[in-house]
């Protein structure tokens, strides 16, 4: 993938693993993907081995079911009690996000969308407020679990039109997506934050395990990855230019994905993410004067090209109006040929003054 996408990794730089919160003298590379991925993420020992505890034994009831047919969130408020925490506190922080996740996956964004007389949706309102203020009791057979059983579930198995038997709670929209970009920033070393892993081409087989609980599918795959490449590019200081030629190189691949589908939700998305991405690139071309000197010049022909990529897509392949008229437009012409108009008009503005 490295080679693919012209993506440099950290080689002789310090490996994911050496931060200096892993308590040990001299940093080693993870002997493990799963090992790998909790470095990435930043997530402590302690916690990984205690949701580990909690999968296991959910996964000891999966008689017969797959993992896509679990709300994750729901089985470990069950499995894990205060006991497996170091204090209460560091409990009821752990319960309150795992039910703000429920709340974010089964209310504010489902895929199935919810009508108002919906029952089981004021239930699972009524009990993430009040456990807000007071922690629920989770066990087993616990009155207060079985009705937030009930109502997740009731929510979670709405159908929304396909056969299989999967369970919505982390599939909406822009849910699932947020939870994918967080995903995919995995891949992104966390001590040479412009660097890719080496193992990369492992990690995103892993990652892409995720798709059949979070509804995610190689076009928006491809979308995402653009979007994480040019967000990393931008979020590191706009110096590292690797990044942006490989969101350039990512966006050609989203340009093959909007020529051969007609998917409303997807346009949606592709149009919002492409339009942020055009936006940050036209802040800087339609007064390049004012944004690029001889110390970071270098970046401009990286940034029209993104910029003019983008463009493309929401003319040719996004615009209703564009494929009902068929016109043969020159979208880069176009797109350059405004951004030096626009440019000396404001060059010539200022000195003027």
């Amino acid at each position: 993938m490295k080679q693919a996408l012209g993506l440099k990794s950290p080689g002789s730089k310090k490996s994911p693993g050496s931060a200096p919160s892993s308590g040990q003298g001299k940093s080693k590379r993870p002997t493990t993907v799963g090992e790998l991925m909790r470095i990435q993420m930043r997530v402590p020992e302690s916690v990984d081995a205690r949701v580990r505890r909690a999968l296991l034994r959910i996964g000891g009831g999966l008689v017969g079911r797959r993992i896509e047919s679990v709300v994750l969130p729901l089985e470990l408020l069950q499995q894990l009690k205060q006991s497996d925490f170091s204090d209460q506190q560091e409990y009821d922080a752990w319960q309150k996000r795992n039910l703000r996740v429920l709340e974010a996956g089964l209310l504010l964004h489902p895929r199935v969308p919810l009508v108002k007389s919906n029952n089981a949706s004021q239930r699972l309102r009524q009990i993430i407020h009040a456990a807000l203020d007071r922690p629920i009791e989770t066990g087993k057979n616990n009155e207060s679990m079985q009705v937030l059983r009930s109502a997740v579930m009731s929510l979670a198995s709405r159908s929304d039109g396909s056969l299989s038997d999967s369970c919505h709670w982390a599939d909406g929209i822009p849910l699932n997506l947020r939870l994918y970009e967080m995903l995919l920033e995995m891949c992104f070393d966390i001590n040479d934050e412009i660097s890719i892993v080496e193992e990369v081409d492992e990690l995103m087989e892993q990652i892409k395990k995720t798709w059949v609980i979070l509804g995610i599918n190689q076009m928006l795959h491809n979308l995402c990855f653009a979007w994480v490449l040019f967000h990393h590019f931008v979020s590191t200081g706009q110096v590292e230019m690797d990044l942006l030629y490989a969101a350039d190189g990512q966006l050609a691949e989203v340009a093959k994905d909007a020529k051969t589908t007609r998917d409303p939700e997807y346009s949606k998305i592709l149009s919002s993410t492409l339009s942020s991405i055009l936006g940050w690139a036209e802040k800087r071309l339609l007064a390049y004067h004012d944004t690029f000197d001889s110390g970071n010049v270098y970046t401009m022909q990286g940034i029209v090209s993104l910029g003019v990529s983008a463009a493309k897509i929401l003319v040719e392949d996004v615009s209703t109006e564009y494929r009902r008229k068929r016109k043969e437009v020159d979208v880069a012409r176009n797109r350059i040929d405004t951004y030096i108009r626009s440019s000396l008009r404001t060059a010539f503005a200022q000195a003027s003054l």
